[in-house]
């Protein structure tokens, strides 16, 4: 399981959301969300970690570290 597997699921539960809740803060496509969740997109985009992290309100080194 990768980093940003652990990091995406543990910040998205300390902050109470769902993967629907965040994936529609962050203007992604809920299944983006289930899949790098999922450990099947080890590797989602820039753009997609900025939108996610900045949903999350925390550095999109925080979300990969």
């Amino acid at each position: 399981m990768s980093n940003i597997t652990k990091n995406l699921r543990k910040l998205r539960e300390a902050k109470g959301l769902s993967q629907e809740k965040l994936a529609r803060l962050a203007d992604v496509a809920n299944n983006t969300i289930i899949k790098i969740e999922a450990g099947k997109n080890q590797n989602p985009t820039l753009d997609t970690l900025k939108k996610v992290s900045k949903a999350l309100e925390v550095s999109v080194d925080e979300l990969i570290k």
